[in-house]
Protein backbone atom coordinates (compact mmCIF):
# COMPACT_ATOMS: atom_id res chain seq x y z
CA UNK A 1 0.00 0.00 0.00
CA UNK A 2 2.81 2.43 0.82
CA UNK A 3 4.49 1.65 -2.53
CA UNK A 4 1.25 2.24 -4.43
CA UNK A 5 0.69 5.47 -2.55
CA UNK A 6 4.20 6.59 -3.31
CA UNK A 7 3.77 5.85 -7.00
CA UNK A 8 0.53 7.79 -6.98
CA UNK A 9 2.27 10.77 -5.32
CA UNK A 10 4.93 10.69 -8.07
CA UNK A 11 2.29 10.66 -10.81
CA UNK A 12 0.40 13.51 -9.19
CA UNK A 13 3.56 15.52 -8.54
CA UNK A 14 3.82 18.85 -10.33
CA UNK A 15 7.48 18.88 -11.39
CA UNK A 16 7.36 22.59 -12.08
CA UNK A 17 6.62 23.37 -8.44
CA UNK A 18 9.58 21.43 -7.08
CA UNK A 19 11.95 23.55 -5.04
CA UNK A 20 15.39 22.27 -4.10
CA UNK A 21 15.05 24.05 -0.77
CA UNK A 22 12.12 21.77 0.03
CA UNK A 23 13.88 18.56 -0.97
CA UNK A 24 13.40 17.20 2.55
CA UNK A 25 9.64 16.94 2.00
CA UNK A 26 9.82 15.44 -1.48
CA UNK A 27 8.50 11.89 -1.88
CA UNK A 28 11.06 9.41 -0.66
CA UNK A 29 10.99 7.65 -4.02
CA UNK A 30 12.00 10.89 -5.73
CA UNK A 31 14.76 11.43 -3.19
CA UNK A 32 16.00 7.87 -3.81
CA UNK A 33 15.91 8.41 -7.55
CA UNK A 34 17.88 11.62 -7.25
CA UNK A 35 20.43 9.92 -4.98
CA UNK A 36 20.88 7.12 -7.50
CA UNK A 37 21.19 9.62 -10.31
CA UNK A 38 23.76 11.65 -8.37
CA UNK A 39 25.68 8.49 -7.54
CA UNK A 40 25.64 7.42 -11.18
CA UNK A 41 26.85 10.82 -12.39
CA UNK A 42 29.57 10.81 -9.74
CA UNK A 43 30.67 7.29 -10.70
CA UNK A 44 30.71 8.18 -14.40
CA UNK A 45 32.74 11.33 -13.71
CA UNK A 46 35.25 9.44 -11.61
CA UNK A 47 35.54 6.75 -14.28
CA UNK A 48 36.02 9.33 -17.01
CA UNK A 49 38.52 11.36 -14.98
CA UNK A 50 40.50 8.53 -13.34
CA UNK A 51 39.84 5.16 -14.91
CA UNK A 52 39.68 6.14 -18.59
CA UNK A 53 43.24 7.57 -18.76
CA UNK A 54 44.54 4.63 -16.77
CA UNK A 55 42.82 2.25 -19.15
CA UNK A 56 44.29 4.03 -22.15
CA UNK A 57 47.74 3.89 -20.55
CA UNK A 58 47.23 0.19 -19.81
CA UNK A 59 46.35 -0.47 -23.45
CA UNK A 60 49.46 1.41 -24.54
CA UNK A 61 51.63 -0.61 -22.18
CA UNK A 62 50.07 -3.84 -23.43
CA UNK A 63 50.82 -2.78 -27.00
CA UNK A 64 54.44 -2.08 -26.05
CA UNK A 65 54.82 -5.31 -24.08
CA UNK A 66 56.13 -7.52 -26.95
CA UNK A 67 58.74 -4.92 -27.89
CA UNK A 68 59.79 -4.50 -24.25
CA UNK A 69 60.10 -8.26 -23.84
CA UNK A 70 62.29 -8.51 -26.94
CA UNK A 71 64.46 -5.63 -25.71
CA UNK A 72 64.75 -7.27 -22.28
CA UNK A 73 65.78 -10.60 -23.80
CA UNK A 74 68.37 -8.88 -25.98
CA UNK A 75 69.83 -6.98 -23.02
CA UNK A 76 69.76 -10.11 -20.87
CA UNK A 77 71.70 -12.00 -23.57
CA UNK A 78 74.21 -9.16 -23.77
CA UNK A 79 74.56 -9.08 -20.01
CA UNK A 80 75.23 -12.83 -19.98
CA UNK A 81 78.03 -12.32 -22.51
CA UNK A 82 79.42 -9.20 -20.82
CA UNK A 83 82.07 -10.90 -18.69
CA UNK A 84 83.49 -13.03 -21.56
CA UNK A 85 83.51 -9.92 -23.75
CA UNK A 86 85.41 -7.99 -21.09
CA UNK A 87 87.99 -10.77 -20.93
CA UNK A 88 88.31 -10.71 -24.73
CA UNK A 89 88.73 -6.93 -24.72
CA UNK A 90 91.41 -7.14 -22.03
CA UNK A 91 93.23 -9.83 -24.03
CA UNK A 92 93.00 -7.71 -27.18
CA UNK A 93 94.34 -4.68 -25.32
CA UNK A 94 97.30 -6.71 -24.09
CA UNK A 95 97.93 -7.97 -27.62
CA UNK A 96 97.58 -4.41 -28.97
CA UNK A 97 100.19 -3.19 -26.49
CA UNK A 98 102.52 -5.97 -27.59
CA UNK A 99 102.06 -5.03 -31.25
CA UNK A 100 102.63 -1.36 -30.48
CA UNK A 101 105.92 -2.30 -28.87
CA UNK A 102 106.90 -3.90 -32.18
CA UNK A 103 106.27 -0.66 -34.09
CA UNK A 104 109.38 1.52 -34.26
CA UNK A 105 109.15 5.17 -33.38
CA UNK A 106 110.45 7.78 -35.79
CA UNK A 107 113.74 7.93 -33.92
CA UNK A 108 114.18 4.15 -34.24
CA UNK A 109 113.93 4.07 -38.07
CA UNK A 110 117.70 4.56 -38.60
CA UNK A 111 118.43 1.72 -36.17
CA UNK A 112 115.96 -0.48 -38.07
CA UNK A 113 117.75 0.29 -41.34
CA UNK A 114 121.03 -0.64 -39.67
CA UNK A 115 119.48 -3.97 -38.61
CA UNK A 116 118.38 -4.66 -42.19
CA UNK A 117 121.86 -3.75 -43.47
CA UNK A 118 123.47 -6.07 -40.91
CA UNK A 119 121.09 -8.86 -41.92
CA UNK A 120 122.11 -8.46 -45.57
CA UNK A 121 125.82 -8.42 -44.68
CA UNK A 122 125.44 -11.43 -42.38
CA UNK A 123 124.07 -13.34 -45.35
CA UNK A 124 126.96 -12.10 -47.55
CA UNK A 125 124.74 -10.11 -49.91
CA UNK A 126 125.84 -7.11 -51.90
CA UNK A 127 123.74 -4.07 -51.04
CA UNK A 128 123.00 -1.80 -53.97
CA UNK A 129 120.89 0.59 -51.93
CA UNK A 130 118.48 0.98 -49.04
CA UNK A 131 116.58 4.24 -49.57
CA UNK A 132 113.84 5.79 -47.48
CA UNK A 133 110.68 7.06 -49.16
CA UNK A 134 108.30 9.70 -47.88
CA UNK A 135 105.96 8.69 -45.07
CA UNK A 136 102.21 8.20 -45.52
CA UNK A 137 100.00 9.04 -42.53
CA UNK A 138 97.00 6.81 -41.92
CA UNK A 139 94.27 7.12 -39.29
CA UNK A 140 96.11 5.34 -36.48
CA UNK A 141 99.64 4.88 -37.78
CA UNK A 142 102.29 6.26 -40.14
CA UNK A 143 103.68 4.12 -42.97
CA UNK A 144 107.42 4.42 -43.61
CA UNK A 145 108.33 2.69 -46.91
CA UNK A 146 111.86 2.21 -48.18
CA UNK A 147 113.41 0.62 -51.28
CA UNK A 148 115.87 -2.24 -50.96
CA UNK A 149 118.02 -3.81 -53.64
CA UNK A 150 120.55 -6.56 -52.87
CA UNK A 151 122.45 -9.18 -54.86
CA UNK A 152 123.48 -12.73 -54.06
CA UNK A 153 122.56 -16.37 -54.60
CA UNK A 154 119.08 -17.78 -54.05
CA UNK A 155 119.67 -19.34 -50.64
CA UNK A 156 121.32 -16.24 -49.18
CA UNK A 157 118.53 -14.03 -50.47
CA UNK A 158 115.95 -16.38 -48.93
CA UNK A 159 117.84 -16.28 -45.61
CA UNK A 160 117.93 -12.47 -45.82
CA UNK A 161 114.15 -12.26 -46.32
CA UNK A 162 113.58 -14.61 -43.40
CA UNK A 163 115.92 -12.51 -41.26
CA UNK A 164 114.09 -9.28 -42.11
CA UNK A 165 110.73 -10.92 -41.32
CA UNK A 166 112.12 -12.04 -37.96
CA UNK A 167 113.33 -8.62 -36.83
CA UNK A 168 111.94 -7.38 -33.49
CA UNK A 169 110.21 -4.49 -35.28
CA UNK A 170 107.39 -5.08 -37.75
CA UNK A 171 108.57 -4.93 -41.37
CA UNK A 172 106.37 -6.03 -44.28
CA UNK A 173 107.77 -6.81 -47.73
CA UNK A 174 106.04 -5.82 -50.98
CA UNK A 175 106.56 -5.66 -54.75
CA UNK A 176 109.45 -8.12 -54.77
CA UNK A 177 111.27 -8.58 -58.07
CA UNK A 178 113.91 -11.31 -58.51
CA UNK A 179 116.02 -11.24 -61.65
CA UNK A 180 119.26 -12.96 -62.79
CA UNK A 181 122.53 -11.13 -62.18
CA UNK A 182 125.31 -11.75 -64.70
CA UNK A 183 125.71 -14.62 -67.14
CA UNK A 184 126.39 -17.50 -64.79
CA UNK A 185 122.80 -17.63 -63.46
CA UNK A 186 123.90 -18.27 -59.89
CA UNK A 187 123.56 -14.73 -58.59
CA UNK A 188 120.24 -12.94 -58.42
CA UNK A 189 119.14 -9.34 -57.90
CA UNK A 190 116.30 -8.73 -55.44
CA UNK A 191 114.43 -5.44 -55.51
CA UNK A 192 111.55 -4.81 -53.14
CA UNK A 193 109.65 -2.23 -51.16
CA UNK A 194 109.73 -2.73 -47.38
CA UNK A 195 107.36 -0.96 -45.05
CA UNK A 196 107.47 -0.35 -41.36
CA UNK A 197 104.86 1.43 -39.25
CA UNK A 198 104.86 3.96 -36.44
CA UNK A 199 101.92 4.31 -34.07
CA UNK A 200 100.27 7.73 -33.99
CA UNK A 201 99.77 8.73 -30.36
CA UNK A 202 97.79 11.78 -31.41
CA UNK A 203 95.23 9.49 -33.08
CA UNK A 204 94.56 7.88 -29.69
CA UNK A 205 93.66 11.27 -28.27
CA UNK A 206 91.38 12.05 -31.23
CA UNK A 207 89.43 8.84 -30.75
Amino acid sequence: MNLNAEMRRLRELDWRELDIKEAGVWPWSLQLLLCLLTLGVTFFAMHWYLAAPAKAQLEQVRAEEPQLIRAFRTKAALAARLEPLREQVEALEVRMDELREMLPSGAEIPALLDNITETALDNQLTIDYIRLRGTAAQEHYVVQPFDIQVRGDYHRIAAFLAGVAGLPRIVTLHDMTLSPEGDNGHNLRLALVARTYSYRKDAEGDS
